[in-house]
Formats: C-alpha cells, sequence, structure tokens
C-alpha cells in the first residue's frame, strides 16, 4: 500500500505566494510555514516544452517546440552574456532554466521547473534561507481546499520539497529539490523554482544566503 506522502508525490503541483512578510529570527521560521501547493491540476499534466532543444544564453528568447521530455537535463557550463556578478541566480521563465553566474563571462546552466500559466513572476529578491531536507507544513488556505492533506510531512526522500530548499525573499517561493524528477523543463509549479535533487544539492553548496536571485520571464 502506498504510504500517504508517496500518494501526495503523484499529485504535487508546487508553491504559493505568501502574503506575510518575513519576520526577526526570533519570531519566523521559514522551515516550518511552508506555503508550497501541492494539489492535482490536470490540465497543466502534459509536457508542454522540449528542454534539449534550446541553444542559446539567457535572454535570447530561443524556445523549442513542444515535446515530451525524455532524457534528464543535463548540468553544464555555459557562456553567459548577462551583466551580473559571480554568485547570482538567474531564472529564465521562459527557457525554464537556472543559471548560477560564474566570472569569466561563464554560468552554470540547470533546468528547472517553473510556474504554469498564470503564476508566472518575475523580479529581484535575495536567497534569505537554506534548509537541508525540509519538512513542509501545509497553510490554512490549502488546508481548506485539501481537508485530507497531512499537517506536517518531514523531510525526507517522499517529501515534495526534495533535498534542498532555498527562500526567495520574503516570499514562500523556494528553489528547491523534487521527488519528481520527470517534471523538471515544464511549467507545473505555483511559482516555485524546482530542481532535480542531484540539481539542487550542486547549486545549494555554491549558493550564500544574501545571493542575488533575478527571475525573468
Amino acid at each position: 500500500m502506498k504510504t500517504l506522502a508517496t500518494a501526495l508525490a503523484g499529485i504535487m503541483g508546487a508553491c504559493i505566494l505568501a502574503s506575510t512578510p518575513v519576520l526577526a529570527a526570533s519570531s519566523y521560521d521559514p522551515f516550518g510555514t511552508g506555503g508550497d501547493d501541492y494539489y492535482p491540476e490536470t490540465e497543466y499534466a502534459q509536457p508542454s516544452y522540449d528542454p534539449y532543444g534550446y541553444q542559446g544564453t539567457v535572454g535570447q528568447g530561443a524556445q523549442a517546440a513542444p515535446q515530451a521530455q525524455v532524457a534528464p537535463i543535463p548540468r553544464e557550463i555555459v557562456g553567459f552574456n548577462g551583466a551580473y556578478k559571480p554568485g547570482t541566480i538567474v531564472v529564465s521563465t521562459a527557457e525554464r532554466r537556472l543559471y548560477f553566474v560564474l566570472p569569466n563571462g561563464e554560468a552554470i546552466r540547470y533546468g528547472v521547473g517553473v510556474g504554469r500559466p498564470g503564476f508566472t513572476w518575475s523580479g529581484t529578491k535575495t536567497v534569505t534561507a537554506k534548509r537541508e531536507w525540509p519538512s513542509w507544513t501545509p497553510p490554512a488556505a490549502m488546508i481548506a481546499r485539501r481537508p485530507d492533506l497531512p499537517r506536517y510531512m518531514a523531510g525526507g526522500v517522499e517529501n515534495p520539497l526534495g533535498a534542498r530548499a532555498m527562500y526567495i525573499g520574503n516570499t514562500e517561493y523556494r528553489i528547491h529539490g523534487s521527488n519528481e524528477p520527470d517534471t523538471i523543463g515544464q511549467a507545473v509549479s505555483s511559482g516555485c523554482i524546482r530542481m532535480t535533487n542531484d540539481d539542487v544539492t550542486d547549486l545549494y553548496e555554491r549558493v550564500k544566503v544574501g545571493a542575488k536571485v533575478v527571475v525573468l520571464n
């Protein structure tokens, strides 16, 4: 019999924006009040992007015709022309790629899952916190929609936030791992940036709290 956590993995969406600002460390726990929105969205279940046809660099607007994902998106060092300092994270929503900027005009490019139609966003924030194997607590709004959800899920391999999470600004958007690697390269979330556990662990080791995060449409 599948565990409840395993069943959740099959229906997960991603995250929703929180309206509550980050408070002082003594009164705010960014790891215990997650707003991650995991619920069925069947109209977005089919892949809508070929993550392997893109050959350009961020900002060029290159995008391939729709095609189902058939293999993992490789992590690779690429040329990068953006005017960002090393250590900056740049997410290109249109390309469904995340760039970690390196010196000398290069960046590490990762495949990511992004917000589905109606849930995309853009802006400049910072990484405000980092967490290994984060736990998940559905907020009240989600419990109202899905009263069958657990009130708390401990971190672990079945947790939909995956192996690592980096919290973005004073929102509950996150860059986080996933227990559904086949969704990487798709527009499936409610605003969070989703990565494979291997890639998010690699990025986590490179990124510092306070790093700039730039999300482009």
